[in-house]
């Protein structure tokens, strides 16, 4: 669930910087590679504000810097759980048996 929040934390941040500088690499390359001569739809606005080239580049940014720091998060955590103690726990049972609710006497403990 933390992992999940470093994402969306860092997902939120580098949306809203891209969104000022669309040369924060490498969402530019991969928008060139995987939506080839589609700078037509740069006068495209979204919501009457933000270009739609600058949002589909502000998107790239922030799921791979996302991940990003999610990987990283989750190492480090993972790095720290190893380090602590396992904990042991003792705990006795006992079971009435029989029909005259009468149970019988628990062994010695040791």
């Amino acid at each position: 669930m933390k992992g999940a929040i470093v994402f969306l934390v860092v997902f939120a941040i580098v949306v809203i910087i891209t969104l000022g500088n669309t040369a924060i690499p490498p969402g530019k390359a991969i928008y060139d590679v995987v939506l080839p001569n589609t700078e037509a739809a740069s006068g495209y606005l979204i919501g009457g504000q933000v270009d739609a080239v600058t949002a589909i580049i502000a998107v790239f940014n922030g799921v791979i810097y996302g991940f990003i720091a999610w990987l990283i998060f989750t190492l480090a955590t993972m790095g720290r759980r190893k380090k602590e103690k396992p904990q042991t726990i003792n705990q006795v049972v006992n079971v009435n048996i029989g029909d005259k609710g009468t149970s019988p006497q628990p062994p010695p403990q040791s």
